[in-house]
């Protein structure tokens, strides 16, 4: 039997798992099947069967949208075993190379420095092996997309009220470099950009931070089917506990936009 990638997508052979650094045009294998069904036989059997051969082939999101977000759920959770085969099947699954280097940028803020560095360390080599320059890159500074003045200076004023006393930094810094900037940029279009946060809150467990940002990401562009199929993808990246979690949340997400 061929042993394949714990993961989504082509076959990969025993013979191309990675026992020479210096082999070109190979990417750092994780485990095969061999490897798992030598440890659990069952974790084997789900990892064919609802994984790869339920989840990831149902139609409620595009097999770029899953990649989107078990990237951002590998990221936020520093699951960097998984990453080298992810960052690969996101590239080949339609995630341009600056749309995967502003995802790592942008969970920076939403995961911290901490998890976005260990996400370079991964991406620089499979960035490499593809010949993908800095020249294919979103810059460091970029024309900005626009904003809507009304509906920042309403969250700039709420979040001033509620918390300017007590963190007024914080609070700065949220208007400064979160909302008039990063989320500005660009390299990722809006309803990604939401799609990698609500992707990332769910999987850290932070549902406090739902609420606002499920919204966004629905007034961005994610139908209610898509949101609800983020949580069924994130619970098997992320484990039951954290979708679950969530599930209150999103619920009254939606029955509130439903009023």
């Amino acid at each position: 039997m061929i042993a394949v990638l714990w993961g989504a997508g082509p076959a990969v052979t025993q013979e191309n798992k990675m026992t020479d650094t210096k082999k070109p045009n190979t990417l750092p294998s994780v485990l095969t099947y061999d490897d798992v069904r030598a440890v659990s036989p069952a974790l084997e059997y789900y990892t064919k069967g609802p994984l790869l051969d339920s989840l990831w082939k149902r139609p409620d999101l595009s097999p770029r949208d899953r990649s989107v977000i078990t990237v951002s759920s590998l990221i936020a959770r520093i699951q960097t075993i998984e990453m080298p085969f992810h960052f690969a099947l996101a590239l080949d699954n339609g995630v341009k190379a600056s749309e995967l280097s502003e995802i790592i940028t942008h969970l920076a803020f939403y995961a911290g420095w901490a998890n976005a560095m260990s996400a370079v360390a991964v991406a620089k080599d499979i960035f490499h092996q593809r010949g993908i320059g800095i020249d294919q890159l979103p810059p460091a500074k970029d024309k900005l997309l626009p904003l809507s003045e009304e509906a920042e200076n309403q969250r700039a004023t709420q979040v001033s009220n509620n918390f300017g006393q007590i963190a007024p930094v914080l609070v700065q810094n949220t208007t400064d470099l979160l909302f008039r900037d990063l989320w500005l940029r660009p390299a990722l279009a809006p309803r990604d950009r939401s799609l990698v946060t609500v992707s990332s809150l769910i999987a850290s467990g932070q549902v406090a931070q739902i609420t606002y940002h499920l919204n966004r990401a629905m007034d961005n562009g994610l139908t209610q089917s898509q949101a609800s199929e983020v949580l069924t993808h994130v619970a098997f990246y992320a484990g039951w506990p954290n979708a679950f979690s969530a599930l209150p949340i999103v619920k009254e997400v939606f029955e509130k936009r439903h009023k």
